[in-house]
């Protein structure tokens, strides 16, 4: 039987006074803050049901482990800088263009593994931002370290630390992450810092860590956006170890809109 089951409020489990001051004081000292939180429950449980010390035991440590995933995965999340918090549980597999076993694939998340890059290229509002951040979160969940940029936010980066000399440190923190992906290349102009912001972070994490990146071009048009020679290196690392997933369709997001599915009704 679980730890659920056994302290259902059903079982007329008696409510629990607070822990003696000498033991929540050495739960303090050993920086066990869930046993803190849950033991009064569970010690009350343990009373009414007659546990085995064992089982008491072992009850207040899956509190303090499942405690700490939790806050571990807000602090991956935070930390990751999603921008809006999409996930697959709003993904609709059948309304994308890129085939289902292609999306099954992407979601073992085997390639960020291997280190592997990820591709997604195609018009706008055919979900390529939308799947990228579904896999972030799935990511994190997972217990992967995510970081998400804009190509403008490497512009910005690269010019803040190039004035001390910090560049290759602040791309190695990024390196950090597991998987990093940089959205929407192609929508606006590429400035000379953004592109080499770009060629900086792909060099430095080819064959260590996976990029994804989401763009309205092929990576073979990236010189259209940036200078050739930059251009040539980026997407001859980005590429040498990636899946390329191109989507196609109108815009879901102008299709809604034009169904009226895109703002709730006045009232």
């Amino acid at each position: 039987m679980s730890t659920t089951a056994k302290r259902a409020p059903s079982l007329g489990v008696p409510s629990a006074p607070p822990l003696p001051d000498d033991l929540e004081a050495l739960l303090r000292r050993l920086r066990l803050p869930h046993v803190r939180r849950h033991a009064p429950e569970v010690i009350a449980t343990a009373k009414a049901q007659r546990w085995d010390p064992a089982e008491v035991l072992k009850a207040v440590l899956a509190e303090e482990v499942a405690g700490r995933e939790r806050s571990a995965l807000a602090t991956r999340r935070a930390a990751a800088g999603f921008p809006t918090g999409k996930t697959f549980e709003a993904w609709d597999p059948a309304a994308s263009s890129i085939p289902a076993p292609t999306q099954q694939a992407l979601r073992t998340l085997e390639w960020v593994h291997r280190r592997e890059n990820l591709v997604v290229c195609g018009p706008s509002g055919t979900g390529k931002t939308f799947l990228l951040e579904a896999l972030g979160q799935h990511a994190v969940e997972a217990g992967l370290k995510v970081a998400w940029f804009t190509l403008e936010d490497l512009g910005v980066l690269l010019r803040r630390h190039r004035a001390d000399d910090t560049v290759t440190k602040a791309i190695a923190r990024i390196l950090r992450a597991d998987l990093v992906v940089v959205d929407d290349i192609g929508l606006l102009p590429v400035g000379h810092d953004a592109a080499e912001g770009l060629y900086r972070l792909v060099d430095a994490a080819y064959e260590k860590r996976s990029i994804a990146v989401s763009s309205n071009l092929h990576p073979s048009g990236f010189d259209e956006l940036m200078p050739k020679t930059l251009a040539t290196a980026t997407v001859d690392r980005l590429l040498h170890h990636a899946h390329v997933c191109q989507t196609s369709g109108e815009s879901v997001r102008l299709t809604q809109a034009l169904n009226g599915a895109g703002v709730r009704p006045l009232s």
